[in-house]
C-alpha cells in the first residue's frame, strides 16, 4: 500500500485522482482549505487534514510518511498577479521544500499547465524541448512555480506535468459551454473559430499523474543550478487537437443538438467582454472566467501540445475518443442536474 498525500484534493481533478489513487489501493491523505468543499470527498473515506500550501505551518504533518505527493492546488483566475504568484509560485515553493526536508523525500508530482509553456509555436504541436513563452499572468506564475520546484529537485525526485484543456465529470468550467450550447444550440468562437486546442479528459490526465509518479523521469539539475528543458516534464492532452468550430459541433451532438449556430467572436468583443469584467471583478473583489489575462491566451493563437513523450516514456494511451467523452460528461451533468 502507497501513502500519498493530493493537495487541490477538494477540486475537479483532485476529487478524481483521490478516488482513483484510493481504488488501487493506496492509502490518500487530502490537503482541504478550511473554506474548501468537500462534501465528495468524504465518501471517498480519504484522510482530510486541513492547510494552506501558500503557509508553511501546516505542510509538514500533511507530508510527513508519505511516499508520494501529487500537488495540484493553484490558482486559475485572479484580479493581481500577486494573487497567482502567492498560490502557483510560493505554493509550490513550500510544498517543495517540505518534501526536501524529510529524512526521505517523497517523490513530488506538480500539476502545472500548457499556459507555462505558451501556445503553439507554427501552429504545431508543442514539444517539452521547446522554449517556454507565456502570454499571460497566469501562465507566468505556472512557469515560476515550475522554476520553484527545479530549486529543490537535487534533493526531491520531481515530476512536473502540463495538463491543457481538462474536461470530465465534475468540471464546473467547462459546464458553461455544455449550457450555452443544450440551451440556446449557440457556441461562441474566437476569431473564425480556426484556432484548435488539445484537450484531455480527466480520467486520462488522472492517468498520466499516476503513470508519472511510478515510472516519469526526474528534474535533472545542471551546474549552473537550473534543469533540462524537457527532462522530468510531460505535456498532457489527448490525441485529437479539434478546432474550436469542430469542439463545438462535438458538444451539440453530446447534448443532443441536431445543429448548432457557430458564432464568431471579434477581438474587439472579446477585449470589450473582458473589461466589463474585469471592472465587474474589482467590484465584487472576485475574479471572473473572462478577464484581460484571459482574453491575452484567446487571442494567441492556438493551444496545442504533444502527448508523445509520455506515450513513449510512460506507456500513457487514451482509451475513448474525445466524442465519446463528452457524451460521457453531458450525462453526468444531466444526472447531477447540472444541466
Amino acid at each position: 500500500m502507497t501513502k500519498v498525500l493530493v493537495t487541490g484534493a477538494s477540486g475537479f481533478i483532485g476529487w478524481h485522482l483521490a478516488g482513483a489513487l484510493l481504488a488501487r489501493g493506496d492509502e490518500v491523505t487530502c490537503l482541504v482549505r478550511k473554506t474548501s468543499r468537500v462534501d465528495r470527498l468524504r465518501p471517498l473515506g480519504v484522510r482530510l487534514v486541513y492547510g494552506d500550501v501558500t503557509g508553511r505551518d501546516s505542510l509538514p504533518a500533511a507530508v510527513a510518511g508519505n511516499q508520494i505527493v501529487y500537488h495540484l492546488a493553484g490558482c486559475t483566475k485572479a484580479t493581481r498577479i500577486e494573487r497567482f504568484l502567492q498560490i502557483n509560485e510560493q505554493g509550490v515553493r513550500n510544498v517543495a521544500q517540505t518534501c526536501a526536508e524529510q529524512p526521505s523525500p517523497p517523490v513530488l508530482v506538480t500539476v502545472s499547465s500548457l499556459a507555462a509553456a505558451g501556445p503553439a509555436p507554427g501552429g504545431r504541436l508543442r514539444t517539452e524541448a521547446d522554449p517556454p513563452v507565456q502570454v499571460s499572468h497566469y501562465g507566468r506564475s505556472k512557469r515560476a512555480g515550475e522554476r520553484a520546484a527545479e530549486q529543490f529537485a537535487g534533493r526531491v525526485p520531481t515530476t512536473i506535468v502540463r495538463p491543457t484543456i481538462v474536461l470530465g465529470e465534475g468540471d464546473r468550467a467547462g459546464l458553461e459551454m455544455f449550457k450555452v450550447v443544450a440551451r440556446f444550440g449557440v457556441h461562441a468562437m474566437p476569431g473564425l473559430g480556426r484556432t484548435r486546442y488539445s484537450i484531455i479528459y480527466v480520467g486520462d490526465l488522472v492517468k498520466l499523474l499516476i503513470l508519472a509518479a511510478e515510472r516519469g523521469t526526474r528534474l535533472e539539475p545542471n551546474g549552473a543550478g537550473d534543469c533540462s528543458p524537457s527532462k522530468g516534464y510531460y505535456f498532457a492532452a489527448g490525441d485529437e487537437h479539434p478546432s474550436y468550430a469542430q469542439f463545438g459541433r462535438m458538444i451539440a451532438t453530446a447534448v443532443g443538438r441536431r445543429r448548432v449556430l457557430l458564432l464568431p467572436t471579434p477581438p474587439r468583443s472579446v477585449w470589450v467582454a473582458a473589461a466589463v469584467n474585469e471592472m465587474v471583478a474589482r467590484i465584487r473583489r472576485r475574479a471572473l472566467p473572462l478577464n484581460f489575462d484571459k482574453a491575452r491566451e484567446i487571442r494567441a493563437g492556438s493551444w496545442l501540445c504533444s502527448p508523445q513523450a509520455a506515450i513513449d516514456e510512460l506507456g500513457f494511451s487514451v482509451e475513448l475518443p474525445l466524442a465519446k467523452r463528452l457524451h460521457q460528461t453531458a450525462d453526468w451533468y444531466r444526472k447531477e442536474g447540472w444541466l
